[in-house]
């Protein structure tokens, strides 16, 4: 190709426009980058984003969030907690995030009862939260709570040898109730010998898994309770009802006898639930409710009986929980080796959870009152009590199921269970001859090869 004179000036040209487009790609780029964001988390289980429950919440708030972070002026706790609510802003723009350096303001400080460097304090419809644990997990639960916009007082029935609400024995509650606490839940016992009246601004009155049987007055004041629109979660293990027939039959369920045999958990439990008891009933299909919607975890409840529900007339009634088809009821002694009798057994599935909800009008006397004054009643019961204990809380989704049944009994539908997020276990564990291969191979064999290699190399082509 001949060079000319004006062939030069063309290809300075298209270098010239090259780089004018070039540049203004490159601006038109810079300016997309201030109007559009992309970011994206590869860390094990997504730790460095919100999750669908938290973005979830997040939506539900109608208004501004105001975060107050009393943090000294030290780079890495300030960029920690600037990092951790930017994942919040970049769903709630109208959530702002002010820094108090409590070293400039120690009257401030005591009168909020600050202790540790870096405490928030969130604010939201008028409602204050005050957190100390710097965390998805610990934002999302102060937001719940003062979403609530109210107390929730649980009442747990005690005096019966019921699962103690404080206790940390295997089959106790204490894990589950530490977790309502953090919701912002409040907690009351309730010993309706010696406390016959149920305060009125109890939520929930919690009957969990009594093991002596109620006094006549004690069943007449739950029923008086419930006639009055009570609230009730019924954890009713197999076996005696200990007092309480009358209320199943103020409710219209009936309890199946027996307990519930899961061949399922005996072939696989061990390798993946850790128990091969075929007595622990596994759940992994949910009814259609306001308390399974969305739930995809696997349940387990241990020692489970079933529930049956009558004809109803003044309860919308409906079962959440069932087990697998091959299960059944054993109605004999649970022991050993167990098999299905048809002639005694139960088939499965079975029903372990049953909810019932009506509307419920505070003025009985009016039954033309407004819309405005009725309310949902809901009451639900489930054959076993163990599930939510500390031996069995951390199995499967236990925890988040316990969760939900409560944000539903107390109407708070919208607010859900917001699983904590961990990493999986990244730890390499070897043995001491694994340890010997290893370093002998890389310290011994592989310098050795890449000599070797290099020697070959060298008297390849020296030959040539």
């Amino acid at each position: 190709m001949k060079v000319s004179v004006r062939s030069r000036r063309l290809i300075r040209l298209q270098n010239i426009l090259f780089v004018i487009l070039f540049l203004g790609v490159i601006g038109l780029l810079a300016w997309l980058s201030t109007r559009y964001t992309y970011q994206a988390d590869w860390t094990a289980s997504g730790r460095n984003t919100l999750s669908e429950a938290s973005i979830a919440l997040l939506g539900e708030l109608d208004g501004p969030v105001n975060v107050t972070a009393y943090a000294s002026e030290t780079p890495l706790l300030r960029k920690r907690i600037s990092e951790l609510v930017e994942r919040y802003q970049r769903y709630k723009p109208d959530l702002a995030l002010a820094y108090v350096n409590p070293d400039l303001e120690p009257q401030k400080v005591r009168d909020l009862g600050i202790t540790i460097d870096g405490e928030l304090i969130i604010e939201y419809a008028g409602k204050q939260e005050q957190l100390q644990d710097i965390s998805e997990q610990g934002i999302t639960n102060a937001l719940q709570r003062a979403a609530r916009g109210g107390e929730r007082w649980l009442a747990f029935l005690e005096g019966h040898g019921e699962r103690n609400p404080q206790g940390d024995a295997r089959y106790d509650l204490g894990g589950f109730v530490r977790q309502l606490e953090s919701k912002g839940y409040r907690i009351r016992y309730q010993n309706l010998a010696s406390q016959a009246q149920i305060p009125e601004n109890t939520s929930v009155v919690v009957i969990a898994g009594p093991q002596a049987d109620l006094l006549a007055g004690e069943v007449k004041i739950l029923q008086e309770y419930i006639e009055a629109g009570g609230n009730i979660l019924w954890l009713a293990d197999p076996g005696s009802e200990y007092g309480l027939a009358p209320l199943a039959e103020m409710l219209k369920i009936r309890f199946e006898p027996g307990i519930i045999v899961d061949p399922n958990v005996s072939q696989v439990g061990m390798m993946l639930f850790g128990t091969d008891d075929p007595r622990v009933a596994l759940v992994t299909r949910y009814e259609e409710h306001p308390i399974t919607r969305g739930f995809e975890f696997n349940t387990l409840f241990p020692i489970a009986g079933g529930i049956s529900i009558q004809d109803q007339s003044d309860w919308e009634a409906r079962e959440f929980l069932q087990t697998l088809s091959n299960t059944w009821s054993e109605t004999t002694e649970a022991l050993g080796t167990i098999t299905f009798d048809a002639g005694k057994d139960i088939p499965g599935p079975l029903n372990i959870g049953v909810a019932l909800n009506r509307e419920f009008f505070p003025q009985e006397k009016n039954p033309d009152s407004p819309e405005g004054n009725t309310r949902q009643q809901r009451i639900a019961v489930v054959g076993d009590g163990d599930f939510l204990s500390n031996g069995f809380l951390g199995l499967g989704g236990n925890l988040q199921l316990g969760m939900n049944i409560f944000n539903w009994l107390s109407s708070d539908d919208a607010l859900i269970s917001i699983p904590a997020k961990t990493a999986p276990d990244l730890s390499l564990q070897l043995t001491d001859t694994s340890i010997a291969v290893i370093g002998f191979g890389f310290l011994i064999i592989l310098p050795l090869a890449l000599l070797a290699s290099g020697v070959l190399i060298w008297l390849r082509r020296r030959r040539r």
